[in-house]
């Protein structure tokens, strides 16, 4: 799926299936390119991966035409339009809780190159651009989605007004931030939590924007749930977890096959 097909689908409410990729090997490209994925997230928040490596990843993914969203550090434009420049085709911005926060995120996303004086002035009323540079911004930025993190009550309280402005085409909760701001540190089977979701879920269903959320451990059964009240982005686990489940799981029936302690413990053979 390329940017273009990526951002069609997220308008239409699609199912998109996407992981998390923080290792750097290039023997990753090949392993993701034949999993069934639309999407690949490439998170810059929480792993140190530098630019020209983001860079490099976004061109091999979009080669392999699964659409590169990479997540910022902080929701600035200079850095969301560090990485389009780099082959994003989609940001994802963190910890959002303003309409400032997002109405900054759309000039490099839905405006780009437009910067300054000229930029505020299409924010504020888009009909101030002239007929061919409109057409102009509108087919450069086509296949650009601008996602942006819900990850706290703050965030939450605002995202009426934040889907309000048009600019968001995709909702992504962090479930753990989110859980922490509630007061509920990882209880994700929590009433509140359970409610905190529904809610954005159903926001963006009022607005007919995307919505979804980063799962990592028993995924699959809330990805389930959660898809079935109204989330289309899947995001599924990061390549780091996945490759620790699947070792351990091995060497669990390893171990135990052979008669040694599952836990660590090894037992000695007398030859």
């Amino acid at each position: 799926m390329n940017g273009k097909e990526f951002s069609n689908a997220l308008a239409a409410r699609r199912h998109v299936y996407g992981t998390c990729h923080i290792s750097t090997s290039p023997n990753w490209s090949a392993a993701l390119a034949g999993a069934g994925l639309d999407f690949v997230f490439i998170d810059t928040e929480h792993t140190a991966i530098d630019r020209t490596t983001v860079a490099w990843l976004s061109r091999i993914y979009r080669s392999l035409n699964l659409a590169p969203m990479v997540r910022i550090p902080a929701p600035d434009p200079y850095q969301a339009s560090m990485v389009i420049d780099g082959g994003a085709e989609a940001v994802l911005a963190p910890y959002i809780e303003t309409v400032e926060q997002v109405r900054r995120l759309a000039g490099p996303l839905k405006y780009r190159p437009l910067k300054d004086e000229r930029l505020e002035r299409a924010l504020d009323d888009p009909s101030t651009l002239e007929p061919e540079l409109a057409a102009y911004l509108q087919q450069r930025n086509a296949g650009l989605s601008l996602l942006i993190n819900i990850e706290s009550i703050p965030g939450i309280e605002a995202l009426d007004d934040i889907l309000a402005t048009g600019f968001v085409d995709g909702v992504v909760i962090g479930p753990h931030d989110l859980s922490c701001s509630l007061g509920i540190p990882e209880q994700y089977d929590h009433p509140r939590f359970e409610e905190a979701v529904r809610t954005i879920i159903g926001k963006c269903d009022a607005r007919a924007v995307s919505a979804g959320l980063h799962t990592i451990w028993d995924a699959i059964p809330r990805q389930i749930e959660w898809a079935r009240l109204g989330a289309n982005i899947l995001l599924h686990s990061v390549d780091l977890f996945l490759f620790r489940r699947a070792l351990t799981e091995d060497l669990t029936k390893l171990k135990t096959a052979l008669g040694d302690d599952p836990a660590g413990g090894v037992r000695s053979f007398n030859v």
